[in-house]
């Protein structure tokens, strides 16, 4: 799970200090503020974990990525080619990674659950360049830094605990440039005698990136049919086109859902058609082939427990859209990390803060992560009200406040107390609603005084 992001230069962003992440991490604000970047920062270091291209520092994406994000001038900020982009991620692992000595493998050199990482990249020439990268663990710190201010020869280093690296007998050859911009190259381990641990921490890198999911904020219409050849998506797409896939899929390997000792566990889907009449948005909900022996599929909805089975196109927008976000809570291994772009988008009010309940529950069940963007109120109100109620605690809830000012994003974390109070409320955080109210009063005197109806 992230537990903390600082950065540097990254689009609208001047400087992050130290943002906290918790189980549910929610960014508010207005339009442009600066809360979407955030969450592609994550998915541009998700892409280059999953690029097949070890040369390339970082990858912006193209149009068929999560994110695409242009050049590196496009995401530095103020579109200053010569800024430096720096970032740092904390992260806890799900279990204990314990580092042997290469001489002597019943020793343990290093231990624990807590891992840091930070890199510093720009463009030098139109070529991104690693300044360095590092990594904090156990106290320690292992790294590769760049040697000089040109060229691509590269020195590792370590700091903290006195280990110090052995270098391999023969002639000291530099180093090349490290690995995208967060591993370390092979020859680490040919130049050096004890540094054959050090793979082991980009693992735990890619091993977090590969665990983080993304749903945007446009998602695909629904369809009349839908055809299922058997796939196991990873996800449901950004833009939710493989919701029906993973349910057919979770299906046939009998996922389900565990409530609780001594409570019956129902299957996703079955799970999924409770929160849809949870939310009051429908009554039943099933994924359903059209003919015998057919990868030919039909999800069918009954509105309420009088009326007839109708296809999802038949009914409103809104069931079609918070179905990918409801089943990715629930679908995803448990322990991963879900990003979420709008998810209250089409929802009615009601609908909006039934899905903090979704959060929340998924987060108990399945230990899964939540960061998302939203406008909603509705959804905000919902979150503070599970704090006063002892669903989740404050320090499970960090809630954030982006604006725009004097040309760059600003963060302001929102201070909730144990009964779910905000004690630093932004000013117009959803509008002026007492400045709306007084309008409309003096506008009523003003007709009535006028002899207005």
């Amino acid at each position: 799970m992230l537990t903390e992001l600082s950065l540097e230069n990254f689009k609208s962003w001047k400087k992050v200090d130290r943002m906290r992440f918790a189980p549910i991490t929610g960014l508010f604000g207005t339009n442009s503020s600066g809360k979407t970047s955030i969450l592609q920062l994550l998915l541009m270091l998700k892409q280059t974990v999953e690029s097949p291209d070890r040369a390339q520092a970082l990858i912006f994406g193209d149009e068929k990525t999560a994110a695409n994000l242009g050049t590196f001038q496009d995401i530095a900020f103020g579109h200053e080619v010569t800024a430096h982009l720096k970032w740092s991620l904390k992260w806890k692992l799900a279990k204990n990674l314990s580092i042997k000595d290469t001489k002597d493998p019943s020793t343990i050199l290093f231990s624990g659950t807590d891992l840091g990482f930070d890199s510093e990249v720009w463009s030098e020439n139109g070529k991104l360049i690693v300044g360095g990268m590092s990594y904090t663990f156990a106290g320690q710190r292992f790294g590769m830094e760049r040697k000089g201010t040109t060229g691509s020869k590269y020195k590792v280093m370590s700091e903290g605990g006195g280990f110090t690296f052995i270098r391999t007998q023969g002639r000291p050859w530099d180093l090349p440039a490290p690995v995208k911009c967060y591993g370390f190259p092979d020859q680490v381990k040919a130049y050096f005698q004890n540094a054959g641990f050090l793979g082991d921490l980009p693992l735990a890198f890619e091993n977090l990136f590969s665990h983080v999911y993304y749903l945007g904020p446009l998602r695909e219409y629904p369809q009349r049919q839908y055809t299922w050849a058997g796939a196991e998506p990873a996800d449901m797409g950004p833009r939710g086109e493989r919701v029906v896939d993973a349910l057919l899929a979770a299906r046939e390997r009998g996922d389900v859902i565990p409530l609780g000792k001594g409570r019956k566990r129902p299957t996703l889907e079955q799970y999924v058609a409770e929160w849809l009449k949870n939310l009051g948005l429908i009554h039943d909900f099933s994924v359903e082939t059209i003919a015998r022996d057919s990868n030919l599929y039909r999800v069918r909805v009954q509105k309420s427990a009088t009326s007839a089975e109708v296809l999802i196109t038949d009914v409103g927008f809104g069931v079609s859209q918070i179905l990918p976000a409801l089943v990715l809570c629930y679908y995803v291994p448990e322990g991963s990390t879900i990003l979420l772009e709008q998810p209250e988008i089409h929802l009615h009010p009601s609908v909006q803060a039934g899905l903090a309940d979704v959060f929340l529950d998924a987060v108990k069940r399945r230990n899964v992560q939540i960061i998302f963007e939203s406008h909603s109120e509705h959804l905000l109100r919902r979150l503070q009200r599970g704090i006063a109620e002892g669903t989740t605690t404050p320090e499970s809830a960090a809630l954030y406040f982006c604006r725009m000012d004097d040309g760059q994003s600003r963060l302001t974390g929102l201070e909730l107390d144990v009964f779910g109070n905000i004690a630093n409320w932004p000013k117009d955080f959803f509008g002026d609603e007492f400045g709306e109210m007084a309008a409309i009063t003096k506008a009523v005197m003003n007709r009535k005084k006028a002899g207005g109806a």
